[in-house]
């Protein structure tokens, strides 16, 4: 994940926009870019396709196996990211780019100012954190799966949804969560729920 944290950077800094402002020095508004791979749509579909791939695998696999654990852990940290931006977004009330051009517009009195931090960032990178956190040492190619959160990144800024620091701060939050779901004392999710439901549901074929 720190890679893909790099590869982000660079895509920022590197940007044809020079009038960076806001925090850290780095918020530009990208043009406006909602065609193709960029398409609100898609951004959508990973969104909901992730989270609905990562609670569907938990519940067939269960808790018994490597990668049931694995799952649980990736659906634990998604709930505790989501609320965790939710929260941040009541609290900082941060206008987006797409209604201004000022990426110091923080605690604004609409509700509609929720740019800090993009809350699709940190829901993706909550999901994948803790595959690649199991599995990268084993199996390089999982850290593929970085991919994806640079990807709703990008796309984010390319429709003027959210600025760049509120990229990277989804991104430290989807870290933060993975990484503490990862700790087997804080799989509060499974010990809450029925052991069947911690078997899995494949044990019933």
């Amino acid at each position: 994940m720190i890679r893909s944290i790099i590869y982000l950077v660079c895509t920022i800094f590197f940007s044809t926009q020079i009038n960076a402002q806001g925090l850290l020095g780095i918020d530009h508004r990208l043009n406006f870019d909602n065609s193709g791979i960029w398409s609100r749509s898609n951004q959508k579909t990973l969104e909901m396709g992730s989270a609905l791939v990562v609670v569907g695998g938990a519940l067939w696999e269960g808790n018994d196996t490597r990668l049931g654990k694995t799952f649980w852990k990736s659906t634990e940290s998604m709930l505790m990211g989501d609320a965790l931006a939710q929260a941040g977004k009541l609290v900082f009330r941060r206008q987006r780019p797409i209604d201004g051009n000022d990426a110091g517009a923080w605690f604004q009195s609409s509700t509609h100012n929720k740019s800090f931090p993009s809350g699709e960032v940190t829901h993706i990178t909550a999901i994948v954190t803790p595959f690649i956190a199991e599995y990268g040492n084993d199996n390089p190619a999982v850290w593929a799966l970085s991919a994806l959160p640079i990807y709703d990144g990008i796309a984010r800024m390319k429709s003027q949804a959210h600025w760049q620091s509120d990229v990277l701060a989804g991104m430290a939050l989807g870290v933060a969560t993975g990484l503490y779901a990862g700790d087997p004392s804080h799989h509060w999710l499974v010990q809450t729920l029925p052991r069947g439901v911690q078997i899995g549901y494949k044990s019933s074929f």
